[in-house]
């Protein structure tokens, strides 16, 4: 029997903060449950320079908290990327409405909404202000990272036959 991988995808503006960070912080959480184990995790962002690295918050923050982002390049939005996802995450409204112009309206999520919450206000992006920003962005990722791993081990496609 093989089991269908998951495709997670996070998306945020430029794919240097927030979605390299929750898609960090993901992925070492979906590293620890079995039930998650062809899940993968992989960001982009809707305005993305293209190579460019994580920022130096993200960076400091994922250290911090044991994560390594020291090979992350940013990549910009595609629609292969939002054909080939199963779950995709968008940390504010102009996100998922970019993500809505490449086809992918169904399978699109403000990152509250998917863990269960109604959302109030987008992620707030820390680009360019100081490490607190982006600890705070962690730290909102945190609160939400167990009801997200519920539900993806909920949407989990089923097992198939090979």
């Amino acid at each position: 029997m093989n089991r269908t991988a998951m495709r997670v995808l996070v998306v945020c503006s430029g794919n240097t903060c927030r979605s390299p960070l929750a898609a960090a912080m993901l992925a070492a959480s979906v590293a620890t449950e079995p039930r998650l184990a062809d899940v993968e995790v992989v960001s982009a962002g809707t305005a993305a320079r293209s190579g460019a690295p994580a920022s130096e918050g993200t960076y400091l923050v994922a250290l911090e908290r044991g994560l390594d982002l020291s090979s992350h390049r940013a990549r910009l939005l595609s629609a292969a990327d939002v054909q080939t996802a199963d779950v995709i995450l968008a940390m504010g409204r102009e996100h998922l409405w970019s993500v809505s112009q490449l086809g992918g309206d169904r399978k699109a999520h403000l990152i509250q909404e998917y863990a269960g919450e109604v959302p109030g206000v987008d992620v707030p992006d820390p680009f360019g202000g100081d490490v607190e920003g982006y600890r705070a962005a962690a730290a909102e990722f945190d609160r939400l990272l167990g009801r997200i791993m519920e539900r993806l081990v909920r949407d989990r496609p089923r097992v198939v036959d090979a």
